[in-house]
C-alpha cells in the first residue's frame, strides 16, 4: 500500500538525481516510475486475501484526511557508511502519514495479510536506490542534504503489485481516496526519517 507521488514532484527529484546515476552504476537505482511512499509493505499474499484487502484499505482512506506532503534531504539504511538503500525524506504532516500507514497495516493484518513491513517499525522514506553489496554513501548523502521539493497534498492511497525482476515493475491494481476536507498546512518542526533501521523492501507482490 503505498501513496503515489504527483508529477511536479517527481520531477523536481529527477532533475537531482538523474545526473547522478553515471557515477554510481555499482546501485540499482529506481525510476520515476518506480517512486512511490510506500505505507505497508506485505510481501506475498494470494488472491483472497487481495480482495478482502481492498474493503479494508477503502474503510482506513475514509478515515484520513488528505496529507501535505514534501520531499526532503537524504539518508541510508543501515547507515551511510554500509548502505543497503539510499533515500530521500519525507516532511510535512508525518504524525497522519504514520497514522494512516498504522491504519491500512491493521486493515491488512485484519484481511488475512501477513505483518506489514516484516514487523518493524513504520519509517517514511523514498527509496532513490539499492546497493549489491554494502557501499560507503556518504558522498551522495551530502549532495542530496540540501534537496527540498515542493509541497503536495496527498488524496488518495494505492494498492500496488510489485513484481522483482531486473528492472522491478509495479502495478496499481486499487486506488482509494483519504477522506474529504480542507488540506492540512504543511507541519513544521519535523525533520527527514532517520537512518537507522531497515525499510520496507518493495520485492513482494503488495506494498
Amino acid at each position: 500500500m503505498a501513496i503515489g507521488l504527483p508529477h511536479e514532484a517527481a520531477s523536481e527529484l529527477d532533475e537531482v538525481v538523474a545526473p547522478l546515476r553515471p557515477a554510481w552504476p555499482e546501485l540499482r537505482w529506481t525510476g520515476r516510475d518506480a517512486w512511490h511512499l510506500t505505507l505497508a509493505f506485505l510481501g506475498e499474499v494470494d488472491e483472497a486475501v487481495i480482495a478482502r484487502l481492498a474493503a479494508r484499505l477503502e474503510r482506513a482512506a475514509r478515515r484520513h484526511p488528505s496529507l501535505s506532503l514534501s520531499l526532503r534531504g537524504a539518508g541510508a539504511f543501515p547507515v551511510a557508511s554500509r548502505a543497503r538503500v539510499l533515500w530521500t525524506g519525507i516532511e510535512g504532516d508525518r504524525r497522519g502519514l504514520g497514522q494512516l500507514a498504522a491504519s491500512v497495516a491493521a486493515g491488512a493484518g485484519r484481511a488475512g495479510a501477513p505483518p506489514a513491513n516484516g514487523g518493524r517499525g513504520y519509517q517514511p522514506h523514498l527509496t532513490l536506490a539499492r546497493c549489491r553489496a554494502p557501499a560507503d554513501v556518504h558522498s551522495l548523502v551530502g549532495t542530496l542534504g540540501s534537496f527540498a521539493g515542493t509541497p503536495w497534498v496527498a488524496t488518495e492511497i494505492h494498492l500496488i503489485h510489485s513484481r522483482l525482476e531486473a528492472h522491478p515493475r509495479y502495478e496499481v491494481i486499487g486506488t482509494w481516496p483519504l477522506r474529504a476536507g480542507p488540506a492540512p498546512e504543511p507541519a513544521g518542526g519535523h525533520g527527514v526519517t532517520g537512518s537507522e533501521g531497515r525499510p520496507s523492501q518493495p520485492g513482494g507482490s503488495v506494498p
